[in-house]
């Protein structure tokens, strides 16, 4: 894949939700490099030889916090950031001197400024104070008999969190997690006919709830973070640097030439396949806008369309196998079950949401008369024949883990593989270089997603000490009035709304430890409940009036903004409806692949056809009525039980013959009357 350009590293910093770091110079950027590089390969070394969970955890934040001080801004104002900048880096650009090529990055370079370093330092200090008598530590935590200086230093790191993810996610995550705070600490004085009040909790209660055990700051989100993420971090690096990503945008680019609908189909492929590489909507519906537009251009899409095919092929790589997004990863923890597992919960869903793209796209390549496009680029035989062993890795991890490897063990041998693939291709070989680069950037792309997970252990330790949850669970079962499918619609408001303040993992660990249980008590499974808050985590990223993949792709194509975002819906909209399948109906839990085979076979079918129904319901030629119709088949298709599948194909037999009798009907008219 090309690299970036300076336009596409823009809209990635305004758009993606965690937001870039400033760029750093000289010796300062190459020691966080160094200490990305050491911490990563400290996480691929704890795979064979195992720490203690929580004091790995707090090996890996020790590390992780004070880097994400150094290397995000502070968004203080700016006369306040020059007067704290180092004097280097402000002189005026008048009077320096004129760079090289060899220090144009350092010309741009952006210097901590003393309260970062302050900062950086506090971090490391209140991690590294419990890991020199971790077991002693423990014992005062568990037996409530905390020091002065123990809740010192878990006031500290509440209000270094709160900063880190300030920094990284923004506003929005930080507030949330102060109201849970202040819950915690107050809640006693809540109305005592409140059922959300408690009994009220001091202050060293609180810092040994989040800082002493595995229930808050390194809770299972904090777990996640430490291993899976920041291992499939390594191993998306180390697939770019190899190569993989250039691979995959060309085959998508030669596997699709003759249809005029093929540029649609190739962007939404390559947005699959890169996805693999990114693991972000966001950056992946970037990364290959800059790429894929032009072609969309040449083949005659419009800004808004080409824009939503962008913004849906990014999203989708979240939801797909085999590299889900960081959010399927905790649902494994909290399930229990492998990362496997849940790959194959999102198999049939992910098929689903690819046919009513594809569907799409072919619908909207007649009605716009797009055309083919010749693209300069071998083809997909040749291109698999050269370069097909960047799939070998992606496959491994899947074989690896069906043989009962875990998770972990299964993604660091890929990376080996992945790794030794390269010299197969002189122009990627991993040299020395390239690895400190990919072990480097493995860390630096995990740490707003480590600063959520981390300040996400405020939120589970607050709701676990308290019993809010429970309590959240029962009123939203009460305002449902008892009734699953009315819930299930305020679940899918509520995680919608919470998307559009928080990114995906912090939406989702709120949402699994609240609403969770409130699907749990009308008879929802486990599965079924986390997956269906999984997607709406994720489908916040598309969903209006944010939407950022849509909002990036907008800002490619040069598309109105608000039609994109309907375009991108309209795209995605199998998604919003098939999570609905599985909760509402006993037959749902075939499309996460759980029952009988030919059940599973049968209800995937069915669900095609109800997907197939959406995209002509959406966007199809026929006329209003036959859209009509074939919407309310879709309906009653996706309840999933046989009398609605029969009632729906019924429904969709009516229109099709609807639009047979009405197709007929205008071209005997266009006959008598050509003009």
């Amino acid at each position: 894949m090309t690299e970036l350009s300076d336009r596409t590293a823009e809209l990635v910093s305004a758009h993606e939700q965690e937001r870039p770091a400033r760029e750093l110079g000289g010796p300062l950027r190459l020691g966080v490099w160094v200490l990305g590089g050491l911490l990563s390969a400290y996480s691929l070394v704890v795979v064979f030889r195992p720490v203690e969970a929580i004091e790995h955890r707090m090996t890996f934040l020790a590390v992780a916090l004070p880097l994400v001080f150094l290397c995000y801004r502070s968004g203080l104002s700016a006369p306040l950031r020059r007067l704290l900048r180092r004097p280097e880096a402000t002189r005026p650009e008048a009077h320096r001197p004129e760079p090289g090529p060899a220090q144009e990055g350092a010309r741009r370079a952006e210097w901590p400024s003393v309260a970062d370093w302050l900062l950086a330092a506090a971090s490391l200090a209140v991690l590294l104070y419990p890991l020199l008598d971790i077991d002693a530590f423990r014992e005062r935590g568990s037996g409530a008999a905390l020091t002065d200086l123990d809740v010192a230093a878990g006031v500290a790191l509440t209000a270094l969190l709160l900063e880190a993810v300030r920094r990284t996610v923004g506003w929005s995550f930080a507030v949330i997690c102060v109201a849970f705070l202040v819950y915690t600490a107050y809640g006693s004085y809540l109305p005592i006919d409140w059922s959300i009040g408690h009994p009220g909790f001091d202050l060293s209660q609180i810092v040994s709830q989040l800082y002493t055990g595995t229930e808050g700051f390194f809770g299972v989100p904090m777990q996640v973070a430490a291993s899976y993420i920041i291992l499939f971090a390594v191993y998306g690096a180390v697939l770019e640097y190899s190569g993989a990503s250039k691979f995959f945008i060309d085959l998508s680019f030669a596997a699709f030439r003759r249809s005029r609908a093929a540029p649609g189909r190739t962007v939404t492929t390559a947005g699959f396949l890169l996805g693999t590489v990114s693991g972000s909507g966001v950056a992946t519906t970037v990364s290959l806008g800059s790429v894929a537009w032009p072609v969309l251009r040449q083949a005659g899409y419009p800004k808004e369309p080409a824009a939503g095919i962008l913004a849906a092929g990014g999203i989708g790589a979240i939801l797909s196998p085999p590299t889900l997004g960081a959010a399927a990863f905790i649902i494994a923890e909290y399930l229990g079950v492998s990362y496997l597992q849940v790959l194959l919960y999102a198999t049939i869903p992910t098929l689903l949401y690819y046919l009513g793209v594809f569907l799409a796209i072919e619908i909207d390549s007649r009605r716009f008369g797009t055309q083919p496009v010749r693209v300069d680029a071998p083809g997909a035989g040749r291109l698999l024949l050269r370069f097909g062993y960047h799939f070998s890795s992606l496959i491994l991890i899947v074989v690896l883990m069906a043989l009962d490897r875990s998770a972990f063990q299964s993604v660091v041998i890929a990376t080996a593989v992945a790794f030794l693939m390269s010299f197969l291709d002189p122009a990627h070989r991993m040299g020395p270089r390239r690895v400190g680069r990919a072990l480097a950037r493995g860390t630096l792309e995990v740490l707003p997603v480590t600063a959520v997970c981390a300040a996400a252990g405020i939120i589970v330790g607050a709701i676990t000490l308290t019993g809010l949850g429970q309590k959240l669970a029962d009123i939203i079962v009460d305002i449902g009035a008892g009734s699953l499918i009315l819930t299930t619609v305020m679940a899918a408001i509520a995680v919608l709304l919470l998307g559009l303040a928080v990114p995906v993992t912090a939406s989702f660990i709120i949402a699994a430890v609240i609403i969770g249980p409130a699907l749990f008590d009308l008879g929802v499974t486990r599965p079924e409940a986390y997956m269906f808050v999984f997607y709406y985590a994720v489908l916040s990223e598309v969903s209006p009036p944010t939407a950022l993949s849509a909002v990036a792709a907008a800002a490619i194509t040069g598309g109105n903004t608000y039609r994109t975002m309907m375009m991108t819906w309209r795209y995605t909209l199998p998604a919003f409806l098939v999570p609905f399948a599985f909760v509402l109906t006993p037959n749902g839990q075939a499309l996460l692949g759980q029952g009988p085979f030919g059940t599973v076979l049968l209800m995937t079918a069915v669900s095609a056809v109800a997907v197939a129904a959406l995209a002509l319901a959406t966007g199809g030629p026929a006329g209003r009525p036959v859209r009509l119709l074939a919407a309310v088949a879709a309906v009653l298709l996706l309840f999933l039980e046989p009398v609605p599948i029969v009632a729906g194909l019924a429904v969709l037999a009516v229109a099709g013959a609807v639009h047979l009798v009405v197709g007929r009907r205008s071209l005997r008219r266009r006959r008598r009357d050509p003009a």
